[in-house]
C-alpha cells in the first residue's frame, strides 16, 4: 500500500496550478508589489477578470456602486481575498479534466463549496476578524480525495459505503483501511504546490485539530464545517454530527451545537450562489 506522500508524488507532474496563480503568488511575495500590478496581472486573464467582477458586484458583498474595473475590485476585496479567489479557481482548473468513477465532479465541488461556506460562517460566529480566508481552507479540505479517487477508486468507494452505513466519519474508516486519510493526501499536494503553511497545516490536521499546533483554531473550524458537511444525509440530525465532532474542536472554538444549527440553512443558500460565482463551469456540468 502506498503512503499519502507516494500517492501525490505519482500525480504531481500531471496536476499543476495554472500560470496565472503562479505569477500572482510571485507578485504577492515581492515586498514592493503595488495593487495596480495585481490588477494588471488579473486583467491578462479574461475569464478570471469576469469572475472577479461578478463576485465583487454580487449580493455577497452588497456594494452600493457598480465596480467596473479590476483595479477597483482589487482595492475593495484586498489582496488576501483576491489571492483566495484565484487559488480556488486555479485548483478547480487544475482538476478540470479529471473524471472519477467514485464521485461526480460537480457533486464533489458542490460539497466542497458547502464546506467552505460553512467554515466561513463558523469563523464569523467565532468573531474571527479575517473569517473569509477560512472559505478556501474549507473548500480545499477534501482535495486529497481527487488523488485517491484516481489511484485507488475501488477501495475509496468501499470506504465511502462503510462510512455511510456505519455513520462513521470517512477519515476514520480510511485510516483503518489504508493507514492514512484524505486530509494527509491533500496536505502533501498543497505542500508540493508550495501553498501557505497555515493552509496546509490546517487542512492536514482538521481531522484531529488538537494536533495542529499554531493553527489549531483554524483546524477546529474546518473540522466542524467538515463534519457538518459530511453528515448532512445521516439519520439523527444534529445529534449525529455533534457526537462525531472532536471534543477539542468544541473546546477550541468555544461553540455549541445550538450556535451552529442556525447556520445550516444559511450555508445551503450561500453555497448555491457561491458555486455559481466561484466555479460556474462545474455548476452546469452534467
Amino acid at each position: 500500500m502506498l503512503t499519502a506522500k507516494e500517492l501525490v508524488e505519482g500525480e504531481i507532474e500531471l496536476i499543476s496550478l495554472p500560470d496565472i496563480y503562479i505569477r500572482l503568488k510571485a507578485l504577492l511575495d515581492d515586498p514592493d508589489y503595488a495593487l495596480a500590478d495585481i490588477g494588471k496581472l488579473i486583467g491578462t486573464d479574461p475569464a478570471l477578470t469576469m469572475r472577479l467582477l461578478r463576485l465583487v458586484n454580487s449580493p455577497y458583498f452588497g456594494v452600493a456602486t457598480k465596480i467596473e474595473t479590476v483595479t477597483k475590485a482589487v482595492n475593495l476585496l484586498g489582496t488576501q481575498q483576491v489571492h483566495d479567489l484565484v487559488l480556488a479557481t486555479s485548483v478547480a482548473e487544475a482538476f478540470a479534466g479529471m473524471s472519477t468513477e467514485v464521485m461526480h465532479m460537480r457533486t464533489f465541488w458542490q460539497e466542497s463549496v458547502h464546506c467552505g461556506v460553512m467554515a466561513r460562517l463558523i469563523a464569523t460566529q467565532c468573531n474571527m476578524l479575517d473569517s473569509e480566508r477560512l472559505f478556501v481552507a474549507g473548500l480545499l479540505r477534501d482535495i486529497g480525495h481527487l488523488i485517491m479517487y484516481q489511484k485507488m477508486p475501488e477501495p475509496c468507494q468501499e470506504s465511502l459505503i462503510h462510512s455511510r452505513q456505519e455513520q462513521r466519519l470517512l477519515f476514520s474508516v480510511e485510516r483503518e483501511r489504508f493507514g492514512f486519510d484524505y486530509a494527509q493526501v491533500g496536505s502533501e499536494l498543497l505542500r508540493a504546490w508550495n501553498l501557505p503553511t497555515s493552509l496546509e497545516t490546517a487542512i492536514r490536521f482538521h481531522t484531529v485539530p488538537g494536533r495542529a499546533e499554531d493553527f489549531e483554531f483554524e483546524a477546529a473550524i474546518i473540522h466542524l464545517a467538515s463534519v457538518v458537511s459530511e453528515t448532512q444525509e445521516w439519520a439523527g440530525g444534529s445529534e449525529a454530527w455533534a457526537e462525531c465532532a472532536d471534543p477539542m474542536a468544541w473546546q477550541l472554538t468555544n461553540l455549541s451545537v445550538a450556535a451552529i444549527e442556525p447556520l445550516l440553512e444559511e450555508a445551503k443558500t450561500q453555497s448555491a450562489a457561491t458555486m455559481e460565482l466561484i466555479l460556474p463551469g462545474f455548476r452546469e456540468a452534467s
